[in-house]
């Protein structure tokens, strides 16, 4: 049956919609009824039933979707996994040793695509299909072996050929991710940056491979620098556009002559007008003097940096609410001064929101106490040592959210 080039293709939340309508069906045809027990559904609905698996595995679904998922996907899926492999060497061998030489480059460079686990398993799968087979044929000399072929063999062999193509998709799209990751490393000054006595190193772990996360060193004209930490609620691609659109505008405020409490007002008028309504982001801003250690900062509903000093910690706590939610809304600056021998540390709730496996939160008081008790440290090691401590706390249980830390001293 030709295709209908008006309809459009079902997209994953039209077969995620299908199989809810399906699943609520049967739900509603296996309910008790009030004060009794549960009775067979009549033939109708059966035939209800029936009708719904029809719809869900037939409909839009054409002979050329099968012919391209035989042809045309089969042949990019095996110019995907062979496109770095070297075949030269192979070009002057009989067939019987060709074929096998080529089948086996082409096992080794889809292995090593995977995780060291994943490509155990994917390997002992593969042998053990393969010497299915071969034992079958074996002891099958003597019968025609398209007559007697059993079906777990033919099942295992296409349930194999849909997960390469699958995994074609999703190792493509890995390696779109680790290119975006660059790109938004690059985007963030990671190098130490160090003026008129001022030092300040940053980290950050995303959840994914890409991150939601950002902080950043601006130079200001009048010889000041801009501090800035935000979160964008969510993480992965979404998180990671968003934190794009949150750099440029603020750099471009920022050179269009915005300061303080105007600057992050119009930063938040903008994401506003700009962002989903589900999303928000908070933000700590600050402008530092290098040479005095005078700074002040605006605290949009971020998590309260810590001011490390010899006398105990004190936190730079929110002076507005964060942004994306409200336009129009006023924030408050204050300023503080650190001093010699005094840090500054700012982080985004990754750190503090962590959980074990035992769903407890890592916590500002565990970090806080951390933190006093590492002054020895250099500022690269501090960092290192409460990311390490959160991971150990975190123990088998994977962080749920990006983890990024800034450290300022003097």
């Amino acid at each position: 049956m030709p295709k209908d080039k008006n309809r459009p293709h079902p997209t994953p939340d039209d077969l995620r919609h299908r199989f809810e309508d399906l699943a609520a069906r049967f739900a509603e045809k296996s309910r008790p009824a009030p004060g009794g027990s549960a009775s067979p559904p009549p033939a109708d609905d059966y035939s209800l039933i029936w009708k719904s698996l029809q719809d869900l595995f037939t409909r839009d679904v054409t002979a050329r979707e099968f012919q391209d998922l035989v042809g045309r996907e089969s042949e990019d899926t095996l110019r995907f996994f062979t496109r770095e492999i070297d075949f030269s060497g192979l070009e002057h061998k009989p067939w019987f040793s060709r074929y096998p030489a080529a089948a086996w480059k082409i096992f080794l460079a889809m292995a090593f695509r995977l995780s060291p686990a994943r490509r155990v398993v994917f390997a002992l799968a593969v042998l053990v299909l393969i010497g299915a087979w071969l034992r079958y044929l074996l002891t099958q000399v003597t019968t025609p072996f398209w007559f007697t072929i059993p079906i777990s063999l033919v099942a295992g062999t296409l349930l194999l050929a849909l997960l390469v193509v699958e995994l074609r998709d999703k190792l493509a799209l890995k390696g779109d991710l680790e290119i975006a990751r660059q790109i938004q490393f690059g985007l963030l000054p990671f190098a130490p940056f160090s003026r008129d006595g001022t030092s300040i190193y940053a980290a950050m772990r995303p959840a994914n491979t890409v991150g939601g996360d950002y902080f950043d060193i601006i130079d200001l004209p009048d010889g000041r620098i801009a501090l800035a930490m935000a979160d964008v609620a969510g993480k992965g691609i979404p998180a990671a556009l968003l934190m794009a659109l949150l750099q440029g505008s603020l750099r471009t405020l920022i050179t269009a002559g915005f300061r303080g409490p105007a600057l992050v007002r119009t930063l938040n008028d903008h994401l506003c007008a700009n962002i989903p309504r589900n999303r928000l982001v908070t933000v700590f801003y600050a402008e530092f003097d290098p040479a005095t250690g005078v700074f002040h900062y605006v605290n949009a509903g971020h998590n309260a940096p810590l001011l490390l000093r010899t006398t105990g910690a004190t936190r730079l706590g929110t002076t507005g609410m964060a942004l994306g939610v409200v336009g129009g809304s006023a924030f408050e600056e204050r300023g503080e001064t650190l001093g010699a021998g005094e840090r500054l540390f700012l982080f985004t709730d990754g750190v503090t929101e962590a959980f074990d496996p035992q769903d407890r939160e890592y916590g500002d008081e565990r970090l806080e106490s951390l933190l006093l008790s590492s002054h020895a440290l250099r500022s690269s090691d501090l960092l290192d040592a409460v990311r390490d401590d959160v991971l150990a706390f975190c123990g088998s249980a994977r962080p749920r959210d990006d983890m990024t830390m800034m450290v300022v001293e003097r």
